[in-house]
């Protein structure tokens, strides 16, 4: 196992990855049970379920950037605000 102790591993840096991990893992297997299809949902252009995760995750990561220029180190809002962006990406409202 190679030496990762330069890093900063907190649990909630182990929690994200984690998560990022298992919605790539839930995104291939829908991909092989459910083939998809690109669709035209709230952004207006054709997009697949990969391409609305990586303009969900790219938005969150913008909108916690913001919010830390522009609020402060209280990310909770921040990232309740990212599940609302990733909701109206995903258009599961």
């Amino acid at each position: 196992m190679p030496d990762l102790s330069w890093m900063a591993w907190t649990w909630q840096t182990g929690l994200f990855f984690a998560g990022i991990g298992f919605l790539l893992a839930a995104m291939t297997i829908l991909a092989i049970y459910r083939p998809e299809t690109a669709r035209v949902g709230a952004l207006r252009i054709p997009t697949t379920r990969g391409d609305r995760l990586f303009i969900s995750l790219l938005g969150a990561a913008f909108i916690h950037l913001a919010w830390l220029g522009l609020v402060g180190p209280d990310l909770w809002w921040a990232s309740g605000l990212s599940l609302l962006y990733a909701a109206l990406v995903f258009r599961m409202v």
